[in-house]
């Protein structure tokens, strides 16, 4: 039985878009002139928003990329909430992925691998990836608990979530840095399967 949770309005799926758009400019500005020679102004405008729409959805300059990680991961959580909870943690994660918009947006790989290079790169935007990470694990803490019968309190339901968000994170990052790069779902399943979490997910249920 897949847990199933609603989609996000019209209006989130806009503002998701908007700060999408103003993410990709950021990350295309930090790369051609280097973020400390790029302002909030030059970001705004190759968006084509206002500075007051900027400052809408980013407190400063630093916050520009988060939306990568968290509309990634966020709709991945989503569609992950969606499958069978008795299907293996490594088939559904990578079902999920190719299923969501992440994945879609994904086919821009150069775009992409560009955003989520810098986002390595540039140590305060680092530090909002690393946060947003933690944000997305207690996202799907009550998903892997629906999925394994056990506790959203529990030690290892924690694990597993912490696990999961490393491996998507390590696979990212690789693929972004690759010369040749391999197909990203492809290297999500076998961090998936390096860490093997379908046995921690088997261990996680008691």
């Amino acid at each position: 039985m897949a847990v199933v949770r609603g989609r996000p309005s019209l209006t989130e799926r806009r503002r998701l878009e908007t700060r999408m758009e103003i993410a990709e400019a950021a990350a295309a500005l930090f790369s051609e002139r280097g973020y400390e020679a790029t302002t909030v102004e030059d970001i705004a405008a190759a968006a084509g928003i206002s500075l007051r729409t900027f400052y809408r959805y980013c407190a400063a300059k630093e916050d520009a990329l988060t939306p990568v990680l968290t509309s990634s991961v966020g709709v991945l959580v989503e569609e992950l909430a969606r499958r069978p909870v008795d299907e293996p943690l490594t088939g559904a994660v990578r079902a999920a992925f190719e299923g969501s918009a992440s994945a879609r947006r994904l086919a821009d790989a150069d775009k992409a691998r560009r955003l989520v290079r810098v986002m390595g790169s540039v140590p305060a935007v680092r530090m909002r990836w690393l946060a947003a990470g933690r944000d997305m694990q207690d996202q799907l803490v009550p998903v892997l608990a629906a999925r394994t019968g056990a506790s959203a309190d529990s030690m290892e339901v924690r694990l597993l979530a912490c696990a999961l968000i490393d491996a998507l994170s390590v696979a990212m990052e690789h693929w972004a840095w690759q010369e040749e790069p391999d197909d990203v779902a492809e290297l999500t399943r076998r961090a998936l399967a390096f860490l093997r979490v379908d046995e921690l997910q088997a261990a996680a249920r008691g």
